[in-house]
């Protein structure tokens, strides 16, 4: 019998955000997950895309992290940005 070893197994309340809206060029449905587990950073689920990063403020200013995460143009990229800016 094979035994598991596990590097953590927590459960912990989350809150979630559901929000939809469209860009110029796209749509976006993301799920907005704020947890204590991330040193203050959120999960920003792409629903649609079927992709996700943890994500703060720092991220959205490192140039060229949410083209790559969500593979957006730069300009759908930076639609995200703003929408995120204020809430993460």
């Amino acid at each position: 019998m094979n035994e598991e070893f596990f590097l953590y197994d927590d459960t912990e309340q989350t809150k979630t955000r559901y929000v939809s809206f469209v860009g110029d060029n796209q749509r976006f449905d993301l799920a907005i997950m704020q947890t204590g587990r991330y040193y203050g950073k959120s999960i920003v689920m792409d629903i649609q895309g079927s992709r996700f990063a943890i994500l703060g403020q720092d991220d959205l200013d490192e140039e060229g992290y949410l083209e790559f995460a969500y593979n957006l143009s730069e300009e759908d990229a930076e639609e995200l940005r703003s929408f995120l800016r204020p809430i993460l």
